[in-house]
């Protein structure tokens, strides 16, 4: 019986043993794989070259003026210029009217203290978006939100949250290469649709989500930071090392939907806050203002239409071809006429660095940091003819000193 019973369990512990190193020489294990469905791939693939093929042709070529052969004055050695910070590009991001007034007070930093100082473009419009934010609360949704703005939110926003170096605040996080603000505007705008559809009008919960987005694709800007061996605040820098009275820069707009001599609201999307400060003038003032202020060394902050025949990347110009009108017919009425139609709309701030005379033209050389000016040989920079100027740009912001003239007159229509 007990030899039995050994033998048993000799045999029951034998399979035991077995059974063990077996299990511990075929355990299954696991590995990281990339995933693939070559089936699904194919399929893709194949229903893409499907519906593209189900796509009506079209021609989207746009109408242009046929600049072969003609020569331009695109010489900028050519040209009298102002200082001015290199051209940087606003990248995927709708943010030209910082861009360009912030790179117009930084050429009035140099002009009236001396300083070369490239500011952030990206702080202003992170402060931006708050004041859109709180409006369209305040107005429960039926306040424009969008990318753009005007050059006069740049002294309203300084004035208020001040500014800060670009060295500290440049807005390109984690190492991405070019400004994209796409993504960024979709998830507000998306939150805010939300927000409407749903009533909640709850300032600082608004606020706060909003401010939370911007953080995680463009950072949130400094509270305090070092510049040259000082720590500032964006008040403290804007009062002590920038120092610009914003109250010396005015607005001049010329269209005949509202009268002369007067200021008045101008009235496009981007102006969502309904600023009424803009000095309306007839055109012959507005474009004489333009003209005297360059010759005084002045630069200009300068917003219009870029989406023209006579406007070419490559070429580096910007006209108004004789097809479109001819230029002894540009006036009041033609330019009323394209902003009414649409056909002229504020789509584009810009700064003038620099001008030249050429046959009894105005050109004026523009800094633009949009996509378009980074083509050709001067990257970040554009050649106007004053014809092009004449009717397409719509407004300009401007030093008081540059324009003595144009003030009294404005003073003396208003007695």
């Amino acid at each position: 019986m007990k030899k039995r019973i050994t033998l048993i369990f000799t045999i029951v512990l034998s399979l035991i043993l077995t059974q063990g190193t077996f299990l511990a020489q075929n355990l299954d294990k696991g590995v990281f794989k990339k995933g693939s469905n070559k089936f699904m791939q194919k399929a893709r693939k194949e229903l893409k070259e499907y519906y593209n093929k189900q796509k009506p042709k079209r021609d989207w070529k746009r109408f242009k003026v046929d600049f072969t052969g003609k020569k331009f004055p695109t010489n900028a050695d050519d040209y009298k210029t102002f200082w001015h910070t290199e051209p940087l590009s606003q990248g995927m991001t709708g943010t030209c009217w910082s861009w360009s007034t912030t790179s117009f007070f930084e050429s009035e930093l140099y002009r009236v203290h001396g300083k070369k100082i490239r500011i952030s473009p990206i702080y202003n419009a992170y402060w931006e978006y708050v004041e859109k934010v709180k409006r369209y609360v305040c107005e429960r949704g039926n306040s424009e939100f969008g990318e753009g703005s005007e050059a006069n939110a740049v002294p309203r926003i300084w004035k208020k949250y001040g500014c800060v170096p670009y060295s500290v605040y440049d807005g390109l996080k984690n190492g991405i290469p070019y400004h994209d603000h796409s993504k960024m505007f979709k998830e507000m705008n998306s939150f805010l649709k939300s927000i409407k559809e749903n009533n909640y009008w709850n300032t600082d919960f608004v606020v706060e989500t909003i401010k939370s987005i911007m953080n995680k694709y463009i950072g949130a800007p400094p509270a305090k930071f070092e510049y040259e061996g000082k720590e500032y605040t964006p008040k403290t820098f804007f009062k002590n090392v920038v120092n610009l009275n914003m109250d010396d820069y005015v607005d001049v707009v010329s269209y005949l939907q509202k009268p002369f001599w007067q200021q008045v609201e101008y009235i496009v999307p981007d102006n969502w806050w309904h600023n009424a400060d803009y000095y309306n003038v007839p055109l012959d003032d507005f474009i004489a203002a333009i003209k005297g202020a360059v010759e005084k060394g002045f630069s200009l902050c300068i917003g219009g239409d870029v989406s023209e025949p006579g406007y070419d990347s490559e070429t580096e110009v910007s006209i108004i071809p004789t097809f479109d009108i001819p230029r002894k017919y540009i006036n009041d009425d033609a330019r009323q006429f394209r902003f009414s139609n649409r056909t002229t709309t504020d789509d584009h701030g810009i700064h003038i660095v620099g001008f030249n005379k050429v046959d009894g033209d105005y050109w004026f050389m523009i800094k633009d940091s949009g996509s378009g000016a980074r083509n050709g040989k001067h990257v970040g920079y554009r050649f106007y003819r004053e014809d092009y100027v004449k009717l397409k740009i719509m407004d300009f912001m401007v030093h008081k000193d540059a324009i003595p003239e144009l003030l009294k007159k404005i003073k003396a229509h208003q007695k």
